[in-house]
């Protein structure tokens, strides 16, 4: 039983799943990865925060992600909807709060390509390229039976197997989700005029038409939340009508549009489960939170499940998949998944309502936002790094270290 308390079993092979392998690994696990070849046809970026990429740095990714991603110097709120009452525009420039950027936008296929290609290099992984068939969940231990005949048994299960998890069902855990009444076009486009490494966020009624910076100036990626029958309508116009209607959209701030193949549309839903831990089972990524692209928060968020998870597994070296390391493994992620899922869902929630206290409301925040500089470096710094709005309010001594990782 010895031998099988130093295992860890990671379900699920998307950037979440192959980070915690990566992670647990380091620290000297053995790790069972399973799951196909992650997608490296996805057309989708991300943007990661400074956190983020120096977590991803210390698994051995900098270089290869400083070389594929554009940094986010400028994020701008614009409101673009034609309500009554309309917010200002925000600008959040990251050298307010001292940094050359807030992150970097990183095309998912890169990504993805770099954490497989780094994970198959890793003596301590053991990848099954298979799906798991059927999980045992004992006091003991977690068991996979894998489609393959593969049993592999593991002190602690990873939950990285998305948003409808196997592994999260196997341990009982119950999960509120909720349809949305949004769809997401993605896709990449070229522009005229250089972005300026900033990312824009036209609010519309049925949500936010976000651009993000490429490499190389002129090129953007597009994430344009709307209601699910115009976005399919979107996806099915030609590329040069397209390509107006998204210039159109953007009031042509980034001049002429045009729309680069594989465009694609994704229905949303929100998804927060009862527990992040359970069994043997520890959730993260989407099998821990789902909620609408919005503010960049998605992987940012997953990757910090992945943190606190090494930390939690280093602290309770002997079995992390105990109850009490579970119980702390909850208790650490709660209050960071329920305060950004929140939030996220509050700033979407606003921007469907037609009720004036709600539009009040959302144009007086963004006012003291873009008028209040103090206010503005708050929720950029927590944007950033939780917690570090709360302690730049404190003096010097008294400011804990940013360090995230164990």
């Amino acid at each position: 039983m010895n031998e099988v308390k130093q295992k860890i079993l990671v379900a699920g092979t998307g950037p979440a799943g192959m980070a915690a392998a990566l992670a647990l690994a380091k620290m000297g696990r053995k790790v069972f990865l399973v799951g196909p070849g992650p997608n490296i046809q996805d057309k989708r970026t991300t943007a990661l925060m400074r956190p983020a990429l120096d977590f991803l740095g210390r698994l051995g990714l900098a270089e290869q992600i400083d070389r594929v991603a554009a940094p986010l110097r400028t994020m701008r709120i614009i409101d673009a909807t034609q309500r009554l009452i309309r917010s200002p525009v925000v600008t959040f420039h990251a050298a307010e709060i001292g940094q050359e950027a807030f992150g970097l936008n990183i095309p998912n296929a890169e990504l993805n390509a770099t954490l497989a290609g780094i994970v198959r290099q890793c003596p301590e992984i053991t990848w099954h390229d298979s799906l798991v068939a059927h999980w045992d969940l004992t006091a003991d231990h977690a068991e996979a039976q894998l489609a393959d005949g593969t049993v592999l048994r593991a002190s602690l299960a990873v939950a990285a197997d998305g948003r409808n998890s196997p592994a999260r069902a196997a341990a009982g855990i119950t999960v509120t989700t909720r349809k949305l009444p949004q769809s997401a076009l993605v896709l990449n486009f070229a522009h005229a005029r250089h972005h300026g490494f900033s990312s824009t966020e036209f609010h519309t009624e049925y949500g936010p038409c976000t651009q993000v910076p490429l490499p190389g100036g002129f090129r953007s990626s597009l994430v344009w939340v709307t209601r699910p029958n115009h976005a399919n309508e979107l996806a099915a116009l030609d590329d040069d009508t397209l390509s107006r209607r998204i210039e159109e959209r953007q009031q042509s701030f980034l001049g002429k549009a045009t729309v680069e193949p594989n465009r694609q549309v994704f229905p949303l839903s929100t998804a927060m489960p009862a527990r992040f831990a359970s069994r043997r089972v520890a959730l993260v990524g989407e099998a821990a939170h789902v909620f609408p692209p919005i503010t960049a928060q998605g992987l940012n968020l997953s990757l910090r499940d992945v943190m606190d998870l090494a930390q939690v597994a280093s602290a309770y070296a002997s079995d992390p998949g105990a109850t009490e390391p579970l119980r702390h493994y909850d208790a650490r992620r709660r209050p960071d998944v329920l305060a950004r899922s929140s939030a996220v869902n509050l700033v979407n929630a606003s921007l469907l309502s037609d009720l004036l206290p709600a539009q009040l409301a959302r144009s007086a925040g963004l006012g003291l936002l873009g008028s209040l500089p103090h206010l503005r470096g708050f929720f950029m710094r927590e944007g950033m790094y939780p917690g570090s709005g709360f302690a730049a309010l404190l003096p010097d001594f008294l400011r804990p270290s940013r360090e995230l990782l164990p």
